[in-house]
């Protein structure tokens, strides 16, 4: 039987980790994206001419929405793993009558919660500043913000069970994570990409999470949403079976 009262608990206290501290965890993102935004509007926002029949600060905003998001949720369940070893108090998620599901579900959960947040909060921002308005659709937006943070949160807590120490987790979030999200088409099209590279910029789950999302946003996109949609849930259903396992074998967590 499921534990729901455990799994609840256990989800509030992920997310209020956050919230108590929500000048950093979600207006700290925000305000980057603002940075990111008026840096290369103004540097090379006319430079930019394949950015399709939309202005490039248009085409930027979904590309930093969802840079946010993915971030965050990442940031959300890997923090809260790396931290608890570190402080010794991993104990606390552990001794509770909660099966290694149940524990994924709550954290994965929590990582999504604060994923969308700060997206919304982003989008709101970056609207009011002329960069994109409501999303041409909807649904598909929610999607795609919906499973490239629960992608993200599930490696949060494969990195998070991985590391002990904070030099681990910033290893990975620096040199895999960061060039992920940085080469993916945040600033730019790949089409504006040189061969081979156009075709292993598809390679990059990264890519579809925000080229899906600026297709519901802005209408644009560089690959088909449906495909990239698919692609999506694959890997999450891998990262989530993976995670399943490594909690359930307690690989790093109990000593």
């Amino acid at each position: 039987m499921i534990n729901v009262i455990g799994t609840w608990t256990l989800y509030q206290r992920e997310v209020m980790r956050f919230v108590k501290i929500m000048t950093q965890t979600v207006f700290a993102p925000m305000t980057t994206a603002i940075l990111f935004m008026a840096v290369f509007a103004v540097a090379v926002g006319d430079r930019i001419t394949d950015s399709g029949d939309v202005p490039y600060v248009v085409f930027l905003g979904p590309g930093l929405v969802m840079m946010a998001v993915l971030q965050n949720a990442f940031a959300n369940t890997s923090s809260s793993l790396v931290v608890g070893k570190v402080q010794g108090n991993i104990v606390d998620l552990l001794m509770p009558p909660l099966g290694p599901l149940e524990i994924l579900v709550a954290m994965v959960a929590a990582g999504i919660t604060r994923g969308l947040m700060v997206g919304a909060v982003t989008a709101i921002t970056l609207a009011l500043l002329g960069s994109s308005g409501f999303p041409v659709h909807p649904l598909t937006a929610f999607v795609f913000l919906f499973l490239g943070s629960g992608v993200m949160a599930l490696a949060g807590v494969i990195t998070g069970v991985w590391s002990t120490k904070f030099d681990g987790l910033a290893a990975v979030t620096n040199f895999i994570v960061q060039p992920m999200i940085f080469l993916s088409g945040t600033f730019y099209s790949i089409k504006q990409l040189p061969p081979p590279f156009d075709a292993l910029a598809l390679y990059n789950p990264v890519f579809h999470m925000i080229d899906g999302y600026r297709y519901a946003v802005i209408g644009t996109a560089s690959f088909s949403p449906l495909k990239g949609g698919l692609i999506l849930f694959g890997i999450m259903l891998v990262l989530g079976v993976i995670s399943w396992r490594i909690l359930g074998t307690g690989y790093k967590l109990k000593a």
